[in-house]
């Protein structure tokens, strides 16, 4: 069971580590020993704290570094994100601020450390009518590390900023879910575009996501044909795995198409070949 510590939001981090400290009835001697014994079983010094390191961070304000910030964790029962929680590090804004930046690439992404969801709707709520969600939820709910305990079969992909092989179906900047439990392709029938399915591929020189086919060997990435962009073909498993399928899409209707420094606008016309 953790620690509960006396309320208050803006308590100074090194009070509520203080606090941590006298109420497990520790001294610093006893904390310093404790991290010594940590540093010995992982191998790595900068887990010990001494003791007029740790009276700096109680008294003094010093922020400790990473390792040391584990060190305190560890030894006083304590959430490490709480931990970053009190020296004012966001630490589950992480996912959102990081979506925020567009990057050039394709690639895997951490998944949030917690998701917001909805817990109690309003009474009146018509799931069979296009309503505002924000309007028809009575209280909201953080559920912490759902996708975070290493077992989730999902993960989190992001469409970089320069890979426009599947517009207009899946634009740049785009985050999708992928079910990294399905990683056998599946063309068989599909009605439109929307129902054919995508899939997260790594490849050499990065990833790939959209449609794809396999002939045994052989792996071809088919773009959007309003993308302009050629075909790609791998042979497998030597030079293209399958990631996962992909389940799900958030994309952002608005704002530019595409934001790219100059260096990157170079990597885009080498990955994006233009059908002649």
């Amino acid at each position: 069971m953790g620690i509960q510590l006396t309320p208050g939001e803006h308590m100074l981090p090194g009070l509520r580590l203080r606090q941590a400290r006298e109420r497990l009835g520790l001294t610093y001697r006893e904390v310093e020993s404790a991290s010594y014994e940590l540093a010995a079983r992982r191998g790595r010094s900068e887990f010990i704290l001494h003791i007029s390191r740790l009276a700096e961070i109680e008294n003094r304000g010093v922020v400790p570094s990473l390792h040391k910030l584990y060190t305190l964790a560890t030894v006083y029962r304590l959430n490490p994100l709480d931990l970053f929680r009190w020296y004012d590090i966001p630490i589950e804004e992480c996912f959102h601020d990081g979506t925020s930046i567009p990057v050039p690439h394709t690639h895997l992404m951490a998944a949030p450390t917690s998701l917001r969801i909805p817990m109690r709707f309003d009474p009146a709520f018509d799931p069979r009518r296009t309503e505002f969600l924000s309007r028809m939820v009575e209280q909201w709910g953080h559920f912490e590390g759902v996708l975070t305990n290493g077992h989730s079969r999902h993960i989190y992909g992001y469409i970089g900023m320069s890979d426009r092989r599947m517009v207009p179906l899946l634009r740049p900047g785009s985050i999708v879910l992928v079910d990294a439990s399905i990683r056998k392709i599946d063309d068989g029938e599909w009605r439109s575009e929307h129902d054919r399915p995508m899939y997260f591929v790594e490849v050499r020189d990065g990833y790939r996501c959209g449609w794809f086919y396999q002939n045994g060997p052989h792996l071809m990435m088919q773009p959007h044909p309003l993308s302009h962009c050629l075909p790609e073909t791998w042979r497998v498993p030597g030079e293209a795995e399958i990631v996962g399928r992909v389940a799900g899409v958030v994309s952002r209707l608005s704002g530019p198409p595409c934001i790219l420094p100059a260096a990157a606008r170079e990597e885009r016309e080498d990955s994006n070949r233009k059908v002649p």
